[in-house]
């Protein structure tokens, strides 16, 4: 691809907190031009009305999505919550690539979505060709695809680490725990009343214990990496009292005769040479502190006390790695830029 090309884009749905971090990195990619913003209860208003930190950035008005022109553009994000997407992403001209932050194309069995989303999948033909975009892990197919389902926050925060080490045979399939914290942007830009001031200041809660829908992603994606069709994890996520972030603590077994030392050559092996994922030195542990603001994820790996255990940690900005930074890198990937091209952000600090 031309790196002097300007492909035409949409965001549907921009007016959510997702949304609205696309808008912003897209407008630091030089090979981006924005078309379409969508939301349709902010329709016809300029952003800057809405969001006045974008005043003075050119951007043009939010419209409904009757007004898209497809035919116009060459790639649309779905910004989307899950199930208002399905129908519109099938009923778009196939020339057009599709990049859906959505859970609506996750799953790849339609009974696993109707499982866990509660209603049948809308559009199982076009689910057959979704590509996951964990981008690091399955970079090659994310190239071709037309369709592309972006992880979860959670997921990616628990797959980078796990991934590596479950198809290598280094660790167990059995007693994985995948333990998450996520400030409070992560539950969206609605007004619920457990996601007000009060409620979440000086706090800490659990919710969707055993139950969360984003474990389906991540035991479909450690079942493909370990070759064991039954395995699961046990996974709960937390609310802490601030804006951005994600810390997974996750605790693994050591398969039979491996090593300590072995999990970490994995890993840095792995994650030598890209541009996102750092394995840090020694004992640190990782903060959300290092991430924000970026497309990053740290991690580092901790020898247990108890014998053939180990304890990962791993950190991401929910809203950039956990969702509009990791489909702005599949993006790259599927048109052929730079992979780090309008990611190249590093943390405010502090």
């Amino acid at each position: 691809m031309n790196d002097k090309k300007r492909l035409k884009v949409a965001v549907i749905g921009a007016s959510g907190y997702v949304g609205v971090e696309l808008v912003r990195l897209l407008l630091g990619h030089p090979n981006v031009q924005i078309k379409y913003l969508t939301g349709d209860s902010t329709a016809g208003q300029p952003v800057e009305k809405v969001f006045p930190h974008f005043n003075g950035c050119g951007l043009p008005p939010l419209s409904y999505l009757q007004e898209v022109d497809w035919e116009e553009l060459d790639v649309a994000f779905f910004c989307l919550p899950h199930g208002a997407g399905q129908e519109i992403i099938a009923s778009v001209p196939r020339t057009l690539r599709v990049i859906d932050l959505s859970a609506d194309f996750r799953l790849f069995n339609v009974d696993r979505y109707k499982e866990w989303y509660g209603k049948p999948h809308a559009a199982p033909d076009v689910q057959k060709e979704a590509v996951y975009g964990l981008s690091e892990i399955f970079r090659e197919p994310i190239k071709n695809a037309r369709l592309v389902a972006c992880p979860g926050c959670y997921p990616t925060s628990a797959l980078l680490p796990l991934v590596p080490l479950l198809s290598s045979g280094k660790i167990s399939t059995d007693g994985i725990i995948i333990d998450s914290k996520s400030g409070i942007s992560g539950a969206g830009r609605s007004g619920k009343v457990a996601n007000l001031f009060a409620e979440v200041d000086g706090g800490f809660r659990a919710y969707s214990i055993a139950n969360h829908r984003h474990i389906s992603e991540i035991e479909q994606t450690l079942q493909a990496a370990s070759g064991m069709a039954n395995m699961q994890v046990t996974f709960t996520p937390q609310v802490v009292p601030m804006t951005r972030g994600i810390l997974s603590t996750i605790y693994v077994k050591l398969s039979p005769e491996v090593e300590f030392e072995e999990l970490r050559e994995v890993l840095e092996q792995r994650y030598a040479n890209e541009s996102f994922v750092k394995l840090m030195d020694g004992d640190h542990a990782p903060s959300t502190k290092e991430v924000v603001g970026t497309n990053r994820c740290f991690i580092n790996i901790f020898k247990n006390r108890i014998r053939h255990r180990a304890i990962i940690v791993s950190v991401i900005d929910n809203l950039i790695k956990g969702a509009s930074g990791q489909a702005i890198q599949n993006f790259n990937l599927m048109f052929g830029f730079r992979e780090d091209t309008g990611l190249r952000q590093i943390p405010v600090y502090p």
